[in-house]
């Protein structure tokens, strides 16, 4: 396959796949957010809507600030495209990475 037909993407890797990993890379990233915000949200019970606000709102900016990089995009698709490439060359799907936070 030329590098052209191999960089194509289908609507569901576009839509799906690619936004899957950025939500897993922007979670990693906004970590000490997701971690506040647990902790919030723990701590508070029934009330965490009221209560955690301050800590959703910045754990949103963070992960909207991710999501609407264009860059970021990109990153994500390259890693995507590398991950597709291995898996078509030797047939071994990768494993997906535990994440350790607690969402």
């Amino acid at each position: 396959m030329t590098t052209k037909e191999n960089s194509k993407l289908r609507h569901v890797e576009k839509d799906v796949l690619i936004p899957v990993i950025m939500r897993d890379r922007a979670k990693e990233l906004c970590s000490d957010k997701v971690q506040a915000f647990t902790k919030c949200c723990k701590e508070t019970g029934f009330l965490m809507v009221v209560k955690c606000r301050k800590e959703n709102t910045a754990l949103k900016d963070c992960l909207v600030g991710y999501y609407s990089d264009p860059s970021f995009y990109e990153e994500c698709k390259t890693e995507y495209l590398k991950q597709r490439e291995e898996y078509r060359a030797t047939g071994i799907k990768k494993k997906k990475q535990k994440i350790t936070s607690n969402i």
